[in-house]
């Protein structure tokens, strides 16, 4: 199981020289992934189903790995996750592309549905079709990132007779990881991801767990994709301990995310990053 740090492109943490030292520490301390989350606008005021207050500052997370790319040489940069539907899907190929060009192939696409009606609302995107839309657009990028003659024809986006270089590092093209937790997720993952991304408890994950074996009885999954790598980040309560860590290895975690809440003190954050290094893998 490796180690990755999540969420440090908000608040207290996202300034450059924050941003540099974190991430080279985190590299340092042998952390082999860095995730970035993403909210365009959020409600305001603040609902109950919104993780932050309307006023809080997060980057966006493509911007914000280009940066981390740059001061660093081998962590992976993963979004976890991107808000797919709320993106154009044909610039977003692009902009994946090149970010892992260069980054020298290290772009770990976080993608999911998304959650926060006034979100989709506020970007002009049908909050009832969004699934259906995460499904074209993956497919749609796909196409750009791997098909000789690149077209797609769907009911929100379609495309011929163009093509975009330069394609991902991979030929099988960007990593695709798609986070969720709800049956269309784990087909989504199963079906169109490298990886799934997941968050909660221990007993969550387990239950997130038997839902992806379910579904890979029900869709069929790409060769090209190989074995469903599992991202998870424990949530309530944000530290691990040893124990904790043993166990999602034994359920066979690819990747383990620490996610060092509240964020306000960049020092504090440092401090949980060093303490987490040393867990069991």
């Amino acid at each position: 199981m490796e180690l990755g740090v999540h969420g440090l492109n908000a608040k207290a943490t996202m300034g450059p020289a924050e941003t540099l030292w974190l991430a080279r520490r985190a590299e340092a301390l042998g952390y082999t992934s860095w995730w970035a989350g993403e909210h365009v606008v959020l409600p305001s005021p603040r609902t109950a189903d919104s993780p932050m207050e309307p006023t809080d500052p997060i980057l966006d997370p493509l911007v914000h790995l280009t940066y981390v790319a740059a001061v660093t040489e081998r962590i992976e940069l993963g979004t976890g996750i991107l808000i797919l539907p709320q993106r154009n899907p044909v610039v977003l190929a692009k902009q994946a592309a090149s970010l892992d060009v260069l980054s020298g192939g290290r772009l770990l696409l976080g993608v999911a549905a998304g959650y926060l009606e006034p979100e989709m609302t506020a970007v002009g995107v049908d909050m009832a079709g969004r699934g259906a839309r995460t499904d074209e657009y993956l497919d749609a990028m796909t196409a750009l990132w791997t098909h000789g003659a690149p077209a797609y024809q769907g009911r929100h986006v379609s495309f011929a007779k163009v093509d975009a270089h330069p394609r991902p590092v991979r030929p099988d093209g960007v990593r695709v990881v798609v986070g969720g937790h709800s049956p269309a997720a784990f087909h989504r993952a199963v079906s169109r991801g490298h990886g799934w991304f997941g968050n909660g408890t221990y007993d969550e994950l387990v239950t997130h767990l038997a839902g992806l074996r379910r579904a890979a009885t029900e869709v069929e999954r790409p060769a090209r994709l190989g074995r469903l790598e599992i991202t998870f980040m424990q949530l309530g309560p944000v530290e691990v301990d040893a124990d904790a860590a043993r166990r999602y290895a034994d359920v066979g975690v690819d990747r383990l995310l620490v996610y060092p809440l509240p964020f306000e003190d960049p020092a504090e954050v440092t401090r949980f990053v060093e303490r987490h290094a040393d867990l069991p893998r």
